[in-house]
Order: structure tokens, then C-alpha cells, then sequence
């Protein structure tokens, strides 16, 4: 799974320069059959440190934020920057929800599934 960081990087260039938003990480995941360790891994990353570091920044800059930040995204329109820190922040919220679904145990509302079926025939 080593190569998350590399296709995050892409991703991430995509948005920037092409204005492509391709990366579904939780679809990504889910078809790879990634361990719960490997989400966890990713968030506990520099890489994805980095992606919520890029997110405030965004933020920030949106805001109307200091100068040196304006003049740092002065080349991304409000309305894409916007965009992009949407699609930065799926990434990680994908990440996130993906390692929640791969908690050991029970799924919620497993517990007596088929009592609430045959309840309400």
C-alpha cells in the first residue's frame, strides 16, 4: 500500500494544475481490500499532514487570509480553490470513514437484524 503516497501526490497535482479530481480513496481502498492498518497508516502520515496542512491554507486564503498566502494562491480563482480544498478534505474523510468501517466487532444495527424483519411482515 506504499503507493497511496504517490497516487495522493497525483492526485493532488491533478487538482492543481489540470483541474482533474480523480481520486476516490475510499473506492480505492475498498477495491485494493486495504487492512484497517493501512488507513490508519495513511492518516498517521506526513502525507496526509501535509493534505490538512494544504486544507487550512485554503481555508485561510478563501478567508481573505494574510498576504503572503494571497499572493502564494493568487494563480487559483476563490471558486476552484474552494474545489480543491473540498476534494482535498474527501480525501481524508474517505480515509477516515474507511478505517471506522474496518472496526473489529459487530456493524451497528447488526444486533437482531432478522427480529426487526420478521416484526414488520
Amino acid at each position: 500500500m506504499n503507493e497511496i503516497y504517490s497516487i495522493v501526490d497525483t492526485a493532488i497535482d491533478q487538482a492543481f494544475v489540470n483541474d482533474r479530481y480523480v481520486l476516490d480513496l475510499y473506492d480505492y481502498f475498498k477495491i485494493n481490500e486495504a487492512k484497517r492498518n493501512d488507513a490508519t497508516e495513511f492518516i498517521q502520515s506526513r502525507t496526509a499532514l501535509s493534505l490538512n496542512e494544504l486544507i487550512e491554507e485554503l481555508t485561510e486564503y478563501l478567508a481573505g487570509g494574510n498576504q503572503q498566502l494571497i499572493e502564494a494562491y493568487k494563480h487559483v480563482s476563490k471558486p476552484k480553490a474552494r474545489k480543491i480544498r473540498d476534494y482535498l478534505d474527501k480525501i481524508l474523510l474517505d480515509a477516515k470513514r474507511y478505517e471506522d468501517e474496518r472496526k473489529p466487532g459487530r456493524k451497528k444495527g447488526s444486533k437482531n437484524k432478522k427480529r426487526r424483519q420478521t416484526a414488520t411482515k
